[in-house]
């Protein structure tokens, strides 16, 4: 699924003139280092961009074509001869008071985004007024407010800044600070992995929203991993096709080297991350304590034991043989004890309490240049 960048034009990509209208070539002025990090943006990372901008009356008397379209069409021509081009630039021409649809944060001009293949959850709108990041939220989108003046737009929209910080990714008037933001942001590990008894595709996006999409042929499993995506916070799509007609053991083996080597792609170089993480979890009857570091280097220890030989169709033997190939291809140190009753809580309870640990160990300060070791090497 494409990710995209909802870019606002005036007071984003050129200097908001004193009249907010850019009518003439003499008032085109470019906002400070849009070039230099909008194009290592387009060279490195992986997002489509979109120009959205209101336009208040174009073709009327008070804002003629013929004043905007040059202009507009300069701004363009600068961005495409350093490598940035739009995919589309949605202009709404309507006046605030008119309450269009299609004007921002309307996303009536916007639907083929809400109804096509686009990964909005992950994708930006990026503006300097209060409605960009309503419409971040209409869209199910993340905004970053490039808020030099917080109170433009605000008599456009009942919600402020404090009602729609859930959706504030980034409040910053600086293109270096955002092009570091979404540059941190692309933790994602994607490995397919194809032997003679399992094919196994699993894409991961540490820093997500705890999505999921797993399907792996083994009913509990799958529950399983949607709980380490959730709990975790990481986005996870983990597609199996195994030899079940032999058993589970390949599926189950194979998806957690496949999901272990996803981990450690995405843990990269692991600066400014905290590495350690732990967690003591309770459910029902259950106390399940896991503690992981991504070290670099594999180990697990294990005090957990099951009375039942499945659990939904996994064979409860192969949890400590899942957990172990985990930390083999992921190269982190693993520590698991679970203690109670019923064995769906315990197992489950396992499978969050990890989540929450590596929930913890993968946090990390995006500005920070520190490996956590004083080795100087993970």
């Amino acid at each position: 699924m494409k990710k995209v960048l909802f870019i606002d034009r005036d007071g984003t990509l050129v200097l908001e003139p004193y009249d907010y209208q850019v009518d003439d070539l003499g008032k085109v002025e470019f906002y400070p280092l849009v070039f230099q990090y909008l194009s290592k943006i387009v060279q490195e990372l992986d997002y489509e961009l979109v120009m959205v901008s209101n336009q208040d009356g174009l073709g009327t008397d008070s804002y003629p074509e013929h004043t905007f379209w040059p202009a507009h069409n300069a701004i363009i021509k600068a961005f495409k001869n350093e490598g940035i081009v739009f995919a589309e630039e949605i202009i709404d021409r309507s006046f605030a008071h008119e309450n269009k649809p299609t004007r921002k944060p309307g996303t009536a001009l916007l639907t083929h985004y809400m109804n096509g293949d686009f990964d909005l959850a992950n994708s930006y709108v990026i503006g300097d007024r209060i409605t960009d990041v309503q419409l971040a939220k209409n869209l199910g989108a993340q905004a970053i407010w490039m808020a030099a003046d917080p109170s433009l737009g605000a008599d456009e929209i009942s919600n402020n800044a404090r009602m729609l910080a859930d959706v504030i990714a980034l409040s910053s008037t600086d293109w270096g600070e955002i092009y570091r933001f979404l540059k941190g942001n692309q933790r994602i590990g994607k490995v397919q992995r194809n032997t003679k008894e399992t094919e196994v595709f699993v894409r991961l996006e540490l820093d997500g929203q705890g999505r999921y999409d797993n399907q792996t042929g083994i009913g509990f499993f799958d529950h399983m991993l949607d709980q380490l995506a959730k709990h975790s916070g990481a986005n996870l799509e983990v597609k199996v096709k195994g030899d079940l007609h032999i058993d589970e053991h390949h599926t189950i083996e194979d998806t957690a080297i496949a999901l272990g080597d996803a981990f450690r792609q995405a843990v990269g170089s692991k600066l400014g991350m905290e590495r350690y993480g732990s967690c003591i979890l309770p459910m029902d009857d259950c106390l399940a304590t896991a503690a992981i570091d991504f070290s670099g280097r594999p180990w697990l220890v294990w005090n957990a034991t099951y009375r039942r030989e499945k659990v939904g169709d996994f064979p409860t033997e192969m949890f400590y043989h899942f957990f172990k190939s985990f930390s083999d291809s992921a190269l982190c140190n693993l520590n698991i004890k679970a203690e109670g009753e019923n064995e769906h809580h315990k197992i489950e309870a396992t499978f969050k309490a990890v989540a929450k640990a590596i929930k913890m160990a993968t946090k990390r300060d995006i500005n920070s240049k520190e490996l956590p070791s004083t080795k100087g090497v993970l």
